[in-house]
Parts: structure tokens; sequence; C-alpha cells
């Protein structure tokens, strides 16, 4: 007999909001955190023969800016994937209400490694940081992930209010599903570091991010579908 949970659920998996969301968003973030990840590392490299305080200030700018193209690509993707239910949400007003929190979100995510760098350019002498256990890194991921969802949801919730039922549930979305994703691409950058072959490397970096993908939107795709309802499409005749 099936129950009234998994009756939802399977609900909620059919649904052509859901699906639409989930592969459209899967796709877009493997390719915009995949560019923007190669960029920054790209970009900090080259800047690392400035040295000083000045490299490392130049080196955090970048970082930060690279997140205009994960914002354009995801943001767009995630428009594309919600407009025949939401046409009131316009693609100008998604695409910055998500670049805004995806650069606030990058400050804040590379502020912390940033002042630890200046500390250390201040005092050569310093002894170097060691690093965490692996359970510990990733428990702290999971932490950056809740934090991290919440700011990079609260620009995308004032754009959703008046548009959809319980628009504040799309802040709780974004921390619990960054909260869960967030782990996956840490343990798969650390892997691809010890990896020894670059092509191996980059293998293990994009798939961690399309399953990171995929899981973080179906969560989120799973608030949204309750928040939608019973909405049809624009256009579908229904």
């Amino acid at each position: 007999m099936t129950t009234n949970a998994e009756a939802r659920r399977t609900s909620v998996t059919a649904s052509p909001l859901w699906r639409r969301w989930v592969a459209a968003n899967a796709v877009a973030e493997a390719v915009g955190l995949g560019l923007t990840l190669g960029l920054t590392g790209l970009v900090i490299g080259r800047l690392e023969s400035l040295g000083g305080a000045l490299g490392v200030l130049v080196a955090f700018t970048a970082a930060v800016l690279s997140g205009v193209i994960e914002a354009t690509i995801v943001g767009l993707a995630q428009w594309w994937a919600m407009q025949p239910w939401l046409p009131g949400v316009t693609r100008r007003a998604w695409w910055l209400a998500t670049l805004a929190g995806a650069l606030l979100a990058y400050v804040l995510g590379y502020l912390p490694s940033t002042i630890m760098s200046l500390m250390a350019t201040g005092d050569p002498a310093a002894a170097p940081m060691t690093e965490p256990p692996q359970a510990v890194v990733l428990l702290l991921a999971a932490g950056l992930g809740a934090v991290a969802g919440a700011v990079l949801s609260f620009a995308q919730f004032l754009a959703l209010r008046g548009h959809v039922a319980h628009a504040g549930r799309w802040i709780a979305a974004n921390m619990l599903a960054w909260a869960v994703g967030m782990p996956v691409v840490f343990w798969a950058m650390d892997l691809a570091f010890k990896l020894s072959s670059t092509a191996a490397a980059i293998a293990v970096v994009a798939l961690a991010l399309l399953v990171m993908g995929a899981v973080v939107w179906a969560v989120h795709g799973t608030f949204l579908v309750g928040m939608v309802g019973r909405k049809w499409p624009v256009g579908s005749g229904q």
C-alpha cells in the first residue's frame, strides 16, 4: 500500500516543473561553477607574481568578480526553468537577485582565507596552519553551506514574494540544499588535489559538481513545487 509520504514524493518528482528545474540547474551549476573555479585558479596563479598584500587583495577581487559567471549562467537557467509557471518574475529581476546573492556569498566565502593570507604576508615567520581532519572540514562545509544558502537566497526571496505562496520558505530551502551540497564540493576538491593525473582530477571535480547541482536543485525544486502549488504553466491551455 502506498503511504501518503510516498505519494507526495511521487507527485513532486513527477512534476514537469521539478524535472525541468533539476535538469536545468544541475547542468548550469556544473558549467557555471566549473568555469568560475577554473578562471579563479588561473587568475590567482598569474597574480601570485605580484606578491605581498597587493597580490592578495587583487586575487580576492578577481575571485569575487568571477562569481558573475556562475550567477549569470545559473540565474538564467533558473529563470528559464520556472518562467512558464511564474511569468510575473522577469528575467532581469531574477538575474539581478541571483547576482546580488552570489557576489555577497563570494565575498563572505573568500574573506577568511584572504584575511589569513594578509596576516601571513605581514608576518612571514608565522607558522602555517595545519589542516583539520576531513570529517571536521566536511562538517564545517555543511555549516558554511547553510549560511551561504541564506545569503544566496534572500534577494531571490524578494523577487519571488507576491508570486508564490509562503515565499519565505525559499530561504529555508536554500539553507538545507547547500548544507547538503557544499560538503560534496569540498570532498571532491580535496580528492582532486591528491590525484596525480590532471585529467582524473578534472573528471572528479566535474562529476562532483554535476552531482552537487542535482542534489541541491532537487531540494530547491521540491520546495518550489510546493510554493507554486497547482498552477499550470502559461500557454498549457489547462
